[in-house]
C-alpha cells in the first residue's frame, strides 16, 4: 500500500494547491491513505473548522497539527467532534484532543497515525521518546501500519526518534521546519525516515511568509506581521510504499507538486468525474 504525508500547509496557497492536486494525487500515484500537516492551514497558523472540512473534502484521510495547534481556539470544536485529527501526543493528558487516530485507508486496512513534538528549540514539552512509546502500548494489537508525523526543528532530535521507532511504526516522516531534506531512508528495522517532507505553500518566501515583512522585522525589531506569501506555490510531500501485512517500508520517496502539475490533476481528476 501507499501512503503520502503533505508537509505543513501554509495558508490559502497551501489549501488551494491541496484542493486542487489531492484527488488526481490519489489516481496517477495509487495512493491508499493521504495524511496532511496542517498546523499552519489558518492564515499561517492554527486551522479552523472550516478549513479542517475543506482539507478533508479534498481528499484528506487525517490531519496532524504542531506547536500551532491551539492557535485559533474555534479548534476545540474539531477536537470535540471529529476523529480524523490529532494534536502532539506529549501534550499534557488534559490538553484538547486526541492522542492518535486510526483511519481506513483505501485498501480497508487501519492505519494508526500520531504526532510528537521535539524538544530542541521547541516549547517545553513532555518526552516525545516516551510519549511514542505510550501510544505504541495504547495502539490496538492488530493495526500494523503506523505512521509518526514528528514535529521537530532539530535533525538530531527527528534521527533519535527514527532510531528510537525503528521496526516498531511503518514510517517517521518530519515537519514543522518547511525545508524539505534529501535524506529520505529506510532503516534497518523497516521504517521510513526523513528528516522533514517539507512545506506546501508559496515557496517565493521564508517559510512561507513574505519575504519583505520577515527582513523588515530582522532589520529593524520592530513588531511586524508577517503576513502569508503567494507565489511559486507548491505541494511537497513523502510518499511511503509498505507491506500491509507486516507494517514494514518497502519503498520512500519525494514529491513536489508546482502549479502546472496541480493544474494536470485537477484536469485529471474532471476526466475521472471525481
Amino acid at each position: 500500500m501507499r501512503i503520502l504525508l503533505i508537509g505543513d500547509i501554509v495558508g490559502k496557497p497551501g489549501r488551494q494547491i491541496v484542493v486542487k492536486a489531492v484527488r488526481g494525487l490519489r489516481i496517477q500515484r495509487q495512493l491508499d491513505l493521504v495524511v496532511a500537516n496542517a498546523e499552519n492551514a489558518a492564515g499561517g497558523s492554527g486551522l479552523t473548522p472550516d478549513i479542517y472540512q475543506e482539507l478533508i473534502a479534498a481528499g484528506v484521510d487525517g490531519i496532524t497539527m504542531g506547536d500551532h495547534v491551539y492557535r485559533r481556539r474555534e479548534i476545540f470544536k474539531v477536537f470535540q467532534n471529529e476523529r480524523k485529527i490529532v494534536r502532539p501526543a506529549n501534550f499534557p493528558h488534559e490538553a484538547p484532543g486526541r492522542d492518535f487516530a486510526v483511519l481506513r485507508a483505501k485498501n480497508r486496512v487501519h492505519v494508526a497515525i500520531f504526532t510528537c513534538l521535539g524538544r530542541v528549540f521547541m516549547p517545553p514539552v513532555d518526552c516525545p521518546l516516551k510519549a511514542a512509546d505510550r501510544v505504541l502500548g495504547t495502539l490496538p494489537t492488530d493495526i500494523r501500519v503506523v505512521l509518526m508525523d514528528y514535529h521537530a526543528e532539530a535533525t538530531s532530535d527527528m534521527q533519535i526518534m527514527g532510531r528510537h521507532l525503528d521496526g516498531r511504526v511503518s514510517a517517521v516522516l518530519g515537519t514543522h521546519t518547511h525545508v524539505a531534506t534529501a535524506d529520505e531512508q529506510i532503516l534497518p528495522g523497516g521504517t521510513a525516515f526523513q528528516c522533514d517532507v517539507g512545506m506546501t505553500g508559496p515557496h517565493e518566501s521564508i517559510l512561507g511568509r513574505r519575504i519583505d515583512r520577515v527582513l523588515e522585522a530582522a532589520q529593524t525589531f520592530r513588531p511586524t506581521h508577517f503576513e502569508v506569501a503567494t507565489k511559486d506555490v507548491r505541494l511537497n510531500g513523502t510518499i511511503v510504499q509498505l507491506d500491509h501485512e507486516t507494517g514494514r517500508a518497502v519503498g520512500i520517496q519525494r514529491i513536489c507538486v508546482d502549479k502546472a502539475e496541480a493544474d494536470r490533476l485537477g484536469k485529471l481528476t474532471e476526466k475521472q468525474g471525481m
